[in-house]
């Protein structure tokens, strides 16, 4: 074990104990060497050979028999300069001067302190138990600390989860009105007697105050972050969706979703943060995703990764020119925009009704008759004795929850004038409640007013089945042509029959105030309904893509049928996003096509 051939073979760094302590014990092998060397000095030819008397007087001398070399036996278990560990030295002539040279030096000189010490009881043995205690004492405190810290750690976490409130109105000591995240916290420490001690001891960090908590969540999402970001770097595909929302301080910020495929080639969607934006112009919105997305894919070839990008279908979005995906397109030019499917029926609704002051002032009117019940119990209970029902505000984004309000008041219009009514009579409401009231009463007795209801009654129904059918996960073609087709047959039956609709209205309208003849109601009621019917044709005219989608539905278990068109990962990516999408976002992602002309 202790010759140079098997050192050289099994490095002594890399022995066991028991090993090592045998090489010690052993010494240094000194075999005889058949080392000669010949040498002209002064005319004179001269032969010199080792000879074993060297070992005599350098006892950390070793040699190799098959290579006929010296080495230094510390040196060559530890490590040192390279010709007496790994080459050898055969120079007989200058061999004193070499050997000599090299015991001065710091390296051989530290190896031999640790070939003298290996195997000695260590220092760390001998120190007093006074030391000991202090290591052991601060061992446990930083076990208790952790313990400490992870609970903490699994209350903030609790909370995300569960979308609760970290913090309540009162944090005060003796508070009947705590946080979540506090409350959590006394019911671990009345299970758990280290927390209990904890928080009854603890002065310098408790773990209570918002400016931890906001600690903990930041370094959480770090580490998600980069998480997030050494899987995006792994792999070969990534789409994004991104759209404004707003927090509770009404600031406009935007949000980022990465979709990509994991190490398991499994369609993945991570959910990446939150930024505050300036504003909501293009320049703005594109700045904050672009300063984003060049955080992680710094360098060129990363960027042709990101073969698509999802927002909805506003100008300043989708715009060709000057839009948002146009500037990220500048930057990752196979980031390829597909407009959020589902979210063109919202558009198709806005354009018909922003564009025409009737049905707008209507919506309002709808809006504003569910928001004078919402904003106050009172007001609520007159709705709740009267009509026993609550009316639901409808989404500025979605549509189709019209329909609910509409309907309420379509089929408790009268239940409804008694409940304005009532808070019009009742001294106990405020002036302002009272001119809210006779004014939404005497709307429902309003000729226009009355037209338009009962006209969208008969058009959201049809939405509501629109958008149904869009919200399903697996989407074909045909299923889309076929639902816009019945759509478009619907809204045509419905314009069809708007001459004859202020023949249903009721007759008991005690608010006689016609602001418009019917030929003026049946010129705005058929231009309502053919704005939808063309926004409809217009807005999903295009569903060849989805062709794609169909075969990979049908077939998705052979990828290779589709490798002549694309590379077969993004494929998956693909077939995978149009199969899992969420919350009406129909991503449809491409591959660029400048790099691949077959598709």
């Amino acid at each position: 074990m202790n010759t140079v051939e098997q050192l050289l073979a099994k490095p002594f760094i890399g022995l066991k104990r028991e090993e090592k302590l045998i090489v010690k014990q052993l010494g240094p092998h000194r075999p005889d060497l058949n080392l000669q060397q010949s040498s002209l000095d002064r005319g004179k030819l001269y032969t010199r050979s080792f000879t074993n008397t060297w070992y005599t007087k350098v006892d950390w001398l070793t040699g190799c028999p098959s290579t006929n070399t010296l080495f230094c036996f510390p040196c060559l278990l530890f490590g040192g300069e390279t010709p007496w560990t790994k080459k050898g030295v055969k120079d007989l002539k200058h061999l004193s001067d070499k050997v000599k040279k090299h015991a001065h030096t710091k390296i051989h000189m530290e190896n031999l302190t640790r070939l003298g010490m290996l195997g000695d009881t260590p220092i760390e043995a001998h120190i007093s138990e006074a030391y000991r205690k202090k290591i052991r004492k601060h061992n446990e405190a930083v076990d208790r600390n952790r313990h400490v810290l992870s609970k903490i750690i699994d209350c903030i976490r609790f909370c995300g989860d569960f979308e609760l409130a970290l913090r309540g109105h009162d944090e005060s000591e003796g508070s009947a009105n705590p946080g979540i995240f506090k409350g959590l916290l006394v019911l671990l420490a009345s299970i758990d007697h280290v927390m209990e001690a904890h928080l009854s001891s603890a002065t310098v960090f408790k773990g209570t105050s918002k400016i931890i908590q906001n600690e903990l969540l930041e370094c959480m999402l770090e580490i998600v972050k980069s998480t997030i970001v050494q899987e995006l770097k792994n792999t070969d595909f990534v789409a994004i969706q991104a759209n404004d929302t707003t927090d509770v301080a009404t600031k406009t910020q935007s949000v980022l979703v990465f979709r990509y495929l994991d190490s398991d080639n499994t369609v993945v969607e991570r959910f990446y943060g939150f930024t505050h934006l300036r504003d909501s112009c293009a320049e703005s919105i594109s700045s904050v995703i672009l300063q984003e997305l060049n955080l992680i894919f710094s360098e060129q070839p990363q960027k042709q990764k990101l073969i698509a990008q999802s927002y909805d279908g506003a100008a300043v979005i989708s715009g060709t020119s000057g839009g948002v995906q146009k500037k990220i397109k500048d930057v990752y030019p196979n980031a390829h925009y597909v407009h959020c499917y589902a979210h063109q029926l919202n558009l198709i609704m806005q354009q018909s009704v922003g564009k025409i002051s009737e049905a707008k002032i209507f919506f309002s009117d709808v809006g504003g008759m569910a928001a004078l019940f919402a904003r106050s119990p009172k007001r609520t209970e007159v709705l709740h004795t009267i009509v026993n029902r609550r009316i639901p505000k409808g989404g500025p984004t979605r549509w189709n929850f019209h329909i609910r309000t509409i309907w309420l008041i379509y089929q408790y219009r009268v239940d409804l004038e008694k409940c304005f009514d009532t808070i019009e009579a009742n001294l106990d409401f405020d002036h302002k409640s009272r001119n809210e009231a006779r004014g939404f009463a005497r709307t429902l007795q309003d000729r226009d007013f009355q037209f338009l209801l009962f006209l969208f009654f008969k058009i959201m129904p049809q939405v509501e089945t629109l958008y149904e059918t869009l919200q399903k996960r697996e989407i074909y073609t045909i299923h889309v042509e076929t639902a816009i087709n019945d759509f478009v047959t619907s809204i045509t039956k419905v314009r069809e029959g708007v001459d004859n609709l202020d023949s249903t209205l009721p007759n008991d309208s005690t608010f006689s105030n016609r602001r418009k003849d019917i030929s003026s109601r049946v010129r705005i009621s058929k231009e309502i309904c053919d704005t939808i019917i063309m926004q409809a044709k217009e807005r999903f005219s295009f569903t060849k893509h989805l062709l794609w989608s169909q075969r990979t539905n049908e077939d998705v278990e052979n990828p290779a049928i589709y490798e002549h068109l694309v590379k077969p990962q993004a494929a998956e990516l693909i077939f995978g996003q149009i199969k899992q999408r969420r919350r009406g976002a129909s991503l449809l992602f491409c591959y660029n096509t400048a790099n691949n002309p077959s598709v």
